[in-house]
């Protein structure tokens, strides 16, 4: 009876995923793994790189059920952001990102389409789009000077993307279209903060695999949030 409770649920899940969509999730997960075997890449990296991917594409997809996903995912990125001192990261994930998905969950659920069961995706006015903009200039800024008290590896980087995901994960929740012009900025610097800690020597092969689909899902979605709001 669960596991035909279960096989209806995935089913549902994907329902409206395109082929090269499913295809393109099952490569990168085979490229994680190889990846984790080939260069013995921490566990809880690839966990979160699963999913934070999962995560992702399914909150791109509109459905809720990104959240439990975003939860496991959270909680490994906060062990490796203690594990390389990356102060900023970790308490974001710890004090707002995983507050934020719960409080999402019950967002969500009140503004999903009847037929689909996905979410009803909205658009900043010109007045939040401002405002939202100068949160985000001045917040980075201030994140960026208490990192350096606190002696973080990466302040600026790590600074702009703490910051920055507070705003994305805002907007997330609010189900705006301009979460996915955040994320392209968080996701684009993470790369490059990620990378340059594998380059000193830190196992977290797949935490930089992982923000690179991001970035590309960021993208992706962004187009087809645009294109499907433009057609309501």
């Amino acid at each position: 009876m669960l596991i035909m409770k279960i096989t209806k649920f995935i089913k549902k899940e994907l329902q409206g995923w395109k082929d090269f969509e499913i295809l393109g999730l099952i490569l990168v997960f085979i490229l994680i793994l190889i990846n984790a075997f080939c260069l013995n890449d921490s566990p809880f990296a690839v966990v979160n790189a699963i999913c934070g991917i999962l995560y992702t594409i399914i909150a791109g997809k509109g459905k809720i059920s990104c959240y439990f996903f975003g939860l496991l995912g959270s909680a490994c990125y906060i062990r490796l952001s203690f594990t390389n001192a990356l102060w900023g990261n970790m308490f974001l994930y710890l004090f707002y990102y995983i507050p934020m998905q719960i409080l999402g969950i019950f967002k969500w659920k009140k503004h999903l389409k009847k037929e689909t069961k996905e979410i009803v995706k909205v658009k900043l006015n010109p007045i939040e789009r401002l405002q939202t903009g100068l949160a985000g200039i001045f917040g980075c800024i201030l994140t960026i000077l208490i990192l350096y008290h606190f002696n973080d590896k990466s302040p600026v980087i790590d600074g702009i993307t703490a910051f920055l995901s507070i705003l994305g994960m805002y907007l997330t929740v609010k189900r705006a279209i301009e979460q996915w012009i955040i994320w392209m900025v968080v996701n684009g610097l993470s790369i490059l903060m990620w990378l340059n800690l594998v380059i000193s020597g830190s196992k977290a092969y797949s935490t930089v695999l992982m923000w690179t689909v991001y970035f590309i899902l960021a993208v992706y979605f962004y187009v087809v949030w645009k294109k499907e709001m433009s057609n309501t």
